[in-house]
């Protein structure tokens, strides 16, 4: 019975697994057939090279560059916000905060994780938009900053939590042999344990960028619908979620080349979530190995 058992957990722990890739396997297979019918009709250097976004419209101009900076401008924006914020939080609690007091706020501010993002969205559209307005008389309505600081608030679990983690992994003789040297505890905290720990502070830092990138309603309600390429954040921008989402609202043809644009755009932001996400991989697999 006990092997019964066993072998009904295996199988089914082997088909989550297989599920779990299936699942990807076919988004993969999606966005690729799509945006080859795309490119088909469009031309790859265009897309990546033209400086206008227009499909929409009846002059058509296909180039990514505007969608993609008002992607990484709201994207830096906000890991500008959250990385110092949040760092400052996983310190504290790691280094000073008293147990206690870290088991009561660490999981309260987790909770921020759990704010639906459109209630985020509305925030920065109604309270965080008119505050700006009055320090930048000049601020549009819609624009980068707002969605980006409130981006920035959203992201702080993910750079404090995981950091906090991976600092509350360093092994407390190091502390132990700083202090022994002489060193204060702020000299141990920022010479001894954040470096101890830079490989998963890093990798929380990767993680909340790429969380921030695929960020959909904070910008689609805060940031506009206006592509173009600017590094200016009081003007209205669209990333390419926004966009995903202005498309996807059942007003363009389905099968039309306006309506492909949401798989060219989507295999875009999937390669570049891809490879921040696998750069991570490869920096905490290096110092796993190397500190083993």
């Amino acid at each position: 019975m006990r092997k019964i058992k066993e072998l009904v957990i295996e199988k089914s722990l082997f088909t989550s697994a297989l599920v779990t890739i299936a699942v990807t396997v076919g988004i993969i297979l999606v966005l690729a057939v799509e945006a080859v019918r795309f490119f088909s009709e469009v031309s790859i250097l265009d897309f990546f090279t033209d400086t206008q976004w227009t499909p929409l419209f009846t002059e058509k101009h296909f180039g990514i560059l505007p969608l993609l900076s008002g992607t990484l401008l709201t994207s830096f924006i906000a890991i500008a916000v959250a990385l110092p914020i949040g760092l400052s939080i996983s310190i504290y609690l790691s280094e000073y905060a008293p147990r206690s007091f870290r088991k009561t706020v660490k999981p309260l501010l987790e909770l921020l994780a759990a704010v639906p993002t459109v209630v985020y969205g509305f925030f920065a559209l109604i309270v965080v938009t008119p505050f700006l307005q009055e320090i930048i008389p000049n601020l549009s309505g819609f624009n980068s900053l707002s969605a980006g600081i409130v981006m920035g608030i959203m992201i702080i679990p993910y750079v404090s939590s995981l950091s906090e983690d991976a600092l509350h992994a360093v092994p407390q003789s190091l502390r132990e042999a700083s202090y022994g040297m002489g060193a204060t505890k702020l000299q141990t905290a920022f010479k001894v344990a954040v470096p101890a720990a830079s490989s998963g502070i890093i990798v929380s830092i990767i993680l909340a960028i790429s969380r921030a990138i695929g960020e959909t309603m904070i910008v689609a309600i805060a940031a506009g619908q206006q592509p173009r390429l600017t590094l200016d954040p009081t003007v209205p921008i669209e990333t390419i979620t926004a966009y995903i989402v202005q498309v996807s609202l059942g007003d363009v043809q389905h099968g039309s080349i306006e309506y492909r644009t949401i798989f060219a755009a989507g295999i875009t932001l999937f390669v570049l979530t891809f490879l921040l996400n696998t750069l991570s991989y490869r920096i905490r697999k290096k110092y796993h190995l190397k500190y083993e």
